[in-house]
């Protein structure tokens, strides 16, 4: 069985991670890792819901360490959780600030922890086909769908993304925008931080002023993951900017007008993302130069009819995608749009049809249909709703909403009609 080090440092001293106090070595984070380890129950999972990217990385090393698995859902909604322990339940919820449990195991970060850094002196390795990830896609039913990803594997995505980006030669510092817990950030906030050698900012800023902050408290060069929503805001707040030297968006489509801004103002380049839950990343293109995508080296795409089929590489197995695409010359494609209504807003992804599940499962509600409009002028997609609720105002259909799905899903503006058109 092959072993894969958990790190790619070539030393124990070398920087893991910026927070607020600080710079925190590869030594000491192994060392936090193992005792976090020592504080877990019994079990096999994992739900790791810390919000400080530092403890969502120690936590997940300590569950890997012990054999466990990182559950990821899309959702953290009290829906979700439940389904996800009907799945796993013997998971143990880690948590390090308020957060809804429920009446899931729970263990709440320490303040401290006691592991001694000089007690580290190796890197511990992981069997490369143990399963160390389980990310969730919502169907349309909203029962969480599991996709699991190997250790090997995950490495093999870090690693790659690190060339793709020039990161192997000249690491840099990452600040995200992004949900560590989702594809997305997983990869490229975190698993870069693994096995690119390039160290993250702890926190997760969301407002302008927040995302300058970040910047400015991590040394050069600096990486921002980001999205559309978020670069949009962020340039919009027309506030000075410190220095960035790469720009990385994904999770929505990103105009080139978008790109071209963000490209002059920030005076770095900006590369954009492709993948999904299912395949992680596949691609990447530079929207300002090019429009179509180069695949990443061992990824192959085949047809059958209008289905585009990904394999290789990191893949677990053969994934067939939700776009229309047309292959081109050079391990390159072009994008025409989905096959199905899958979306994406801030860094968070899910599809028209779950959410018109959880409305219509809300009692009251008659009939609704979420709507996701034309990408605004802003770069800013807003989901509406309209509903169908006799019974029912706005204000009570928002608060049952919040409780079935992700705060970022809820519609603005949600408009009550007295029925839906329906063919």
């Amino acid at each position: 069985m092959s072993q894969v080090p958990l790190l790619g440092h070539a030393s124990l001293d070398d920087i893991f991670a910026w927070r607020p106090d600080g710079a925190v070595s590869v030594r000491r984070f192994l060392a936090d890792a193992r005792a976090l380890a020592a504080l877990l129950p019994p079990g096999g999972h994992l739900l790791n819901v810390c919000q400080d990217r530092y403890h969502f990385a120690v936590g997940f090393a300590a569950g890997l360490l012990g054999g466990r698995i990182s559950l990821q859902p899309a959702s953290q909604s009290a829906t979700t959780l439940r389904d996800i322990r009907s799945q796993a339940p013997d998971l143990c919820c880690l948590c390090d600030g308020p957060f809804a449990s429920l009446d899931l195991p729970r263990l709440d970060y320490p303040a401290t922890l006691a592991g001694d850094p000089a007690a580290v002196d190796a890197i511990p390795s992981i069997a490369a086909d143990q399963v160390a990830a389980r990310l969730f896609t919502s169907g349309s039913t909203g029962t969480p769908t599991p996709h699991d990803k190997t250790w090997g594997r995950l490495v093999h995505n870090g690693r790659a993304e690190a060339e793709r980006l020039g990161l192997a030669e000249r690491p840099h510092v990452i600040v995200g925008t992004v949900p560590v817990q989702h594809a997305y950030g997983f990869e490229s906030t975190f698993l870069l931080a693994l096995h690119g050698n390039s160290p993250f900012w702890s926190g997760k800023p969301f407002y302008p002023q927040d995302i300058v902050a970040a910047l400015e408290a991590v040394p050069q060069p600096r990486l921002l993951v980001t999205t559309p929503f978020h670069l949009a805001s962020l340039l919009a707040a027309d506030i000075p900017l410190p220095a960035i030297d790469l720009l990385l968006s994904a999770t929505a489509p990103l105009s080139t007008e978008l790109a071209g801004r963000a490209e002059q103002r920030c005076g770095a380049p900006l590369l954009e993302i492709f993948g999904s839950t299912e395949t992680f990343q596949i691609a990447t293109r530079r929207p300002t130069a090019d429009p179509v995508w180069q695949l990443y080296p061992g990824v192959r795409l085949r047809q059958e009819d209008d289905l585009t089929m990904a394999s290789g590489a990191h893949l677990e197995a053969e994934i067939t995608l939700s776009d229309l695409v047309e292959l081109l010359p050079g391990e390159r494609f072009a994008l025409h749009g989905r096959h199905a209504d899958l979306i994406n807003i801030a860094g968070k992804r899910t599809s028209l049809a779950y959410l018109n599940h959880q409305a219509t499962a809300i009692p009251g509600v008659v009939d609704a249909a979420f709507y996701l409009p034309e990408e605004a002028a802003d770069g800013v997609t807003r989901l509406c709703a309209f509903v169908v609720a006799p019974q029912l105002d706005a204000r009570h259909l928002q608060a049952a909403l919040r409780e079935r799905i992700d705060a970022i899903f809820l519609p603005r503006p949600l408009v009550l009609v007295d029925r839906l058109p329906r063919n």
